[in-house]
């Protein structure tokens, strides 16, 4: 795999769409140095900076609360998009079948079920244990005895699985039950996703490229793992941090060093040294 160095076309790239945990974030859950910085500076050069998470919304925009009003983000796995402040797309899936969800989430001993409904997570009671792993990523957590009597607008559901088995559960259990129905994505050791059909992050990179008149070929895409697949897929500039998943090899490239060498801001200050940009 080629180095990022040996991308010639940097000064190209119009909008970064970057993941979040493992990629942004090191291991200890903090940003680079001087971000704020780099996203001054991306504005000044005309690009966009996008977080791209599975995380929600408004967990998001809490994270880059400077510049929350200037940037993109694509929440949810892409079922979720807000530009400049403004949610500019959202997919819902329906109440049966995330009340389905639960269900066998519950059958299958998978872990907590996690009903997301975009600035509020509704939670069954068992899972209050679990509670301080849950609320990194959902602040706003209303715990039920039962989420089938709940009925809201909810455009995610997810399953924390403390067990770190989520790859076995997505490949054993989830995926062949709801993979016809859903779009299914194993979100790291610990979650797995459930999204409508053709949402996932790579779809929303390319909703938001369709809005601001942006190039797929003029996009750059940073991921480490399975659901940032399609992201890197469709951008023109594909990118994993050293630390990625081993076969997202497959999906990128090039190779930046790990989230822990900050291996993002390596990437924005070579794009920025491409367009001249101090």
């Amino acid at each position: 795999m080629l180095p990022y160095t040996q991308d010639t076309d940097l000064a190209s790239i119009r909008l970064i769409a970057c993941d979040m945990d493992r990629t942004l974030l090191a291991d200890d859950k903090t940003q680079p140095p001087h971000m704020a910085e780099r996203i001054d500076a991306l504005a000044r050069a005309g690009v966009v900076f996008c977080p791209a998470s599975g995380r929600p919304g408004p967990t998001l925009v809490e994270m880059f609360s400077e510049h929350a009003r200037d940037m993109a983000f694509i929440a949810d796995n892409g079922a979720a998009i807000t530009y400049r402040g403004e949610l500019i797309y959202k997919s819902l899936i329906a109440p049966d079948l995330y009340h389905e969800l639960a269900r066998a989430t519950i059958d299958h001993k998978a872990g907590v079920p996690v009903l997301c409904a975009f600035n509020r997570a509704f939670v069954p009671t068992f899972g209050k244990p679990h509670h301080d792993a849950l609320s990194v990523y959902y602040h706003d957590i209303v715990y039920v005895d039962d989420l089938g009597t709940v009925d809201v607008e909810a455009n995610k559901f997810t399953i924390y699985v403390p067990t770190n088995e989520s790859k076995r559960l997505f490949d054993e259990v989830f995926s062949p039950a709801f993979g016809e129905r859903l779009c299914v994505a194993c979100a790291g050791v610990e979650w797995i996703d459930f999204m409508n059909p053709g949402v996932n992050k790579g779809a929303g990179l390319a909703h938001l490229c369709e809005l601001l008149g942006v190039d797929l070929a003029q996009t750059a895409s940073v991921g480490d793992t399975y659901n940032d697949t399609e992201m890197l897929d469709a951008a023109g500039h594909s990118f994993i941090v050293a630390n990625a998943t081993p076969d997202m090899r497959a999906h990128a490239d090039f190779e930046l060093p790990s989230n822990n060498d900050r291996g993002v801001a390596v990437l924005i200050d070579a794009i920025l040294a491409a367009k001249g940009i101090a």
